[in-house]
């Protein structure tokens, strides 16, 4: 079992047993019943807690006529987020920008809270990544349902195949649909590993440096995990976006 960090203990400590027989009432064994929360759990955690903090802090002193750093930082944020969906969706990308932004700016904060000593980056761990990834999924689906109603499904059958035989709609449509549908499924994957596997190699390759040279050299490879933190942060969300862009695209 890895070692608890010590905001998971202070959470096994005080959830370990609502948390065990929840866990138990879904038909899932802990593998240890006193401690039934991961690390990663507990850094999500906490930064779910964190960004509603500061959400709530933002929220209380929003201003017009004189914005603190902490509006600037945010507006710039989704004025960012929003110049993307645009390029990338069109015009009506508006609805969609809250989704995006929020997904950036956990997976951010997710990816560099590892740099603080005594936590560590719950995208480190493959299921994290995962779970942001199932929400691109779902809410990519959902946007294109809401937007074309059960048409949305013509999407898994290929482009538009107007004055084709009606025995060549057929056949085409058969073989679009299975690549199709692992093409889509392919996407859970693909954002998955790209995520975590950069994440956890970053980390991976602090502490060992930290561990070898702890003056020095780890500042450099702390400085590469922070750019690629933003980095990887970027590329989910922008991949999320162009997905929502092709759910909500009209064919012609």
């Amino acid at each position: 079992m890895p070692e608890q960090l010590w905001f998971t203990a202070l959470l096994n400590r005080l959830f370990a047993a609502p948390v065990t027989s929840l866990l138990l009432a879904l038909h899932i064994t802990p593998k240890n019943p006193q401690a039934p929360i991961a690390n990663s759990v507990a850094m999500e955690v906490l930064v779910f807690f964190f960004l509603i903090v500061i959400f709530f802090l933002l929220r209380s002193r929003l201003s017009v006529d004189s914005p603190n750093g902490l509006q600037h930082t945010f507006e710039s944020i989704e004025g960012f987020v929003l110049d993307q969906s645009r390029e990338i969706i069109g015009h009506h990308s508006e609805p969609y920008t809250p989704f995006f932004a929020i997904l950036f700016i956990f997976i951010l904060v997710a990816n560099l809270i590892g740099l603080i000593p005594g936590f560590e980056s719950p995208t480190g761990v493959p299921v994290v990544p995962l779970g942001c990834a199932i929400c691109a999924f779902v809410y990519y689906h959902t946007q294109g349902f809401k937007h074309a109603g059960p048409k949305y499904l013509l999407h898994f059958f290929g482009p538009p195949m107007e004055g084709m035989p009606l025995i060549a709609r057929i056949l085409l449509a058969a073989l679009m649909l299975p690549i199709e549908l692992v093409s889509h499924f392919a996407r859970l994957l693909s954002l998955t590993v790209r995520l975590w596997a950069n994440i956890f190699a970053g980390d991976l390759i602090t502490l060992v440096f930290f561990s070898m040279i702890p003056i020095g050299i780890p500042i450099i490879f702390s400085g590469l995990h922070i750019v690629v933190a933003v980095l990887q942060a970027y590329v989910f969300m922008l991949l999320s976006i162009i997905y929502v862009s092709g759910a909500v695209a009209e064919e012609h």
